[in-house]
């Protein structure tokens, strides 16, 4: 299974749409688009990933790096997700305390930072 990126704007905030599977192999393929986005000045960022089928410790590496990249320019990054099993990966790491989680792009684009 390979990894889709897409982005688009929403208002100030960019929302990046992710499907497949986030490991070793296709997350570096994110971590260009999120350096891409905050280098090109986007700091709100909304991840979609109610597309993503697997996610491991790499694809959970991706997405520390990228809030700590946002976060250094008063930015946020929130995460869509409604998948019981991504979503455990998350309780089990306890980065449900460090990302803000929705279920649904347009509630997360609606949460004030």
């Amino acid at each position: 299974m390979d990894l889709s990126l897409s982005t688009r704007k929403e208002g100030d905030r960019t929302v990046v749409e992710v499907a497949g599977e986030i490991d070793v192999y296709t997350a570096p393929k994110l971590r260009e688009q999120l350096v891409e986005l905050v280098n090109d000045g986007n700091y709100h960022l909304v991840v979609d990933m109610e597309g993503v089928e697997f996610l491991d410790s790499t694809g959970l590496g991706v997405l520390v790096g990228g809030l700590k990249r946002v976060r250094a320019h008063d930015g946020s990054l929130h995460l869509v997700c409604t998948q019981e099993r991504i979503l455990k990966i998350f309780r089990i790491t306890g980065l449900t305390k460090v990302f803000p989680i929705h279920s649904s792009v347009e509630e997360a684009i609606a949460a004030a930072d």
